[in-house]
């Protein structure tokens, strides 16, 4: 019997990060100060997954009439990170996980401070 295969799921405003070890020039081209990668403050990597967002309650759950069951579809502040974002993050923020043998790390939005992206809509 064959099961299907894993799948990582990113809860609320987290990213899933797949890291670059620490270069002068990024593959996107930004220069990273000497400073900055021999004191490891700061990382960059490639954007793989994202959460949700946080969830933004629902106004009409504090209706006058409690006793309404309506189903409600649940709401999430939008992620401003996407999938295939580069990204230039805080190292402190990151927590390392390793999954089927790959490297990752997981960062809270607020841990990035840059996101590089192709093709931006005008």
């Amino acid at each position: 019997m064959s099961f299907p295969p894993k799948k990582l799921l990113v809860a609320g405003d987290r990213v899933l990060i797949e890291p670059e070890e620490g270069e002068e020039r990024t593959k996107v081209g930004l220069y990273l100060p000497a400073t900055a990668i021999d004191s490891q403050q700061v990382q960059e990597g490639m954007i793989v997954a994202t959460g949700t967002g946080d969830p933004i309650p629902d106004p009409s759950a504090f209706d006058d009439e409690p006793w309404r069951a309506e189903e409600r579809t649940p709401r999430f502040k939008p992620m401003q990170a996407r999938v295939g974002d580069h990204a230039i993050f805080f190292r402190k923020a990151a927590v390392e996980i390793r999954f089927e043998d790959k490297r990752y790390l997981v960062v809270p939005q607020a841990g990035i401070l840059v996101l590089v992206r192709d093709n931006l809509p005008l």
